[in-house]
């Protein structure tokens, strides 16, 4: 297993804009067999039943810890609120509605890409699917859900937060009206 530096490239309160930006870095990428993850925080009956209309075989457990409930043993979630959603390996699609679903509870979804385009004109060479992923933190500030927000930030990832990485990091804030701020989250792959 490896890591990445998740940059922050562009915090708004508006999720509109926020997925509007996702689109925008999505239409950039290589997403050919790109896959979706997610990781949440379902607190309330109603998000947890909208998830699941998305996501019917949840995979999940109480916040509390495994032992209070869990998908694995067949408890019911709604008993067990609030939990930790886990999904990955979904398709591309699923995402928006995902997103949807979640009213104010918090969550990160991340987008893992074939692959970031070489941009010759800004001197960025092509970087390969080990280390092109992109992150929308909804309603968090964070990738863990450590920071609940009314902001959504969107994180992309980079081997090294130095050099051209950087460069592509500074790159993609500006196609989508952002700006890198430095702040940075060290995120497992």
């Amino acid at each position: 297993m490896s890591n990445s530096a998740a940059a922050a490239v562009l915090t708004t309160s508006d999720l509109p804009e926020a997925i509007r930006a996702v689109r925008a870095l999505l239409g950039m990428a290589d997403i050919g067999q790109g896959e979706v993850d997610f990781e949440a925080v379902i607190r309330s009956p109603d998000v947890l039943a909208r998830v699941r209309h998305v996501l019917p075989d949840l995979e999940w457990w109480a916040s509390a810890g495994k032992e209070h409930g869990s998908s694995e043993v067949g408890d019911d979630p709604a008993d067990c609120l609030p939990i930790r959603v886990f999904e990955w390996g979904r398709p591309l699609d699923c995402a928006e509605p995902f997103i949807a679903a979640l009213g104010p509870d918090a969550a990160a979804v991340r987008w893992d890409l074939d692959g970031w385009p070489a941009v010759p004109e800004a001197g960025l060479e092509a970087i390969s699917q080990k280390y092109a992923y992109l992150t929308l933190s909804v309603n968090s500030r964070d990738l863990y859900q450590d920071e609940p927000s009314q902001d959504h930030t969107i994180h992309v990832h980079v081997r090294n937060p130095n050099g051209d990485q950087i460069a592509r990091v500074h790159w993609l804030a500006d196609q989508v009206g952002g700006r890198f701020t430095g702040r940075v989250e060290l995120a497992p792959l």
